[in-house]
């Protein structure tokens, strides 16, 4: 089989070739927002997956999907003159939306600090002039002292 340090200089070789077919050879304005994210090479080099993002909506995703379908062929035969190899892989375009992922997360992780600091910055107020609403519940309460994390009632003095 093919050692890892080959299959990964192959692949950055595949990234820049596709990489520059795309912003300086194909003279289509939908491939302007197409973002080659990585490339995936199968142990025996029989084929790979190029993993794109699109800049835009689901409109220029899917103009951009049928560019590069129809495009696919003469990327691959641009990318073989430069690997130099006998049997060139087939190869494969899938869109990658670990990017529109990521910016929700971020989005999420954004709001629950918001909502924290508002809780936060509410819950200072709240313990100086009132008692907590869920504090009365387990006012009868304590914990064990076998460090199971039970709650056993509280003896009565």
């Amino acid at each position: 089989m093919v050692s890892q340090r080959t299959i990964a200089r192959l692949e950055a070789r595949i990234h820049e070739r596709a990489a520059h077919c795309l912003e300086f050879e194909i003279a289509d304005p939908r491939a302007s927002f197409i973002t080659i994210t990585r490339v995936e090479l199968s142990s025996d080099l029989s084929s790979g997956k190029i993993h794109y993002s699109v800049l835009g909506d689901a409109s220029d995703r899917s103009k951009a999907k049928h560019m590069l379908d129809s495009a696919a062929g003469y990327i691959q035969r641009r990318v073989a003159r430069v690997l130099e190899m006998r049997r060139m892989p087939f190869l494969k375009w899938i869109y990658d939306d670990s990017i529109e992922q990521a910016a929700k997360l971020d989005e999420m992780i954004h709001q629950a600090l918001k909502r924290d600091e508002e809780i936060h910055t509410k819950g200072h107020a709240e313990t100086e002039d009132a008692e907590k609403p869920w504090q009365a519940e387990y006012d009868e309460f304590e914990l064990d002292d076998d460090d199971d994390g039970e709650l056993r009632p509280k003896p009565r003095h």
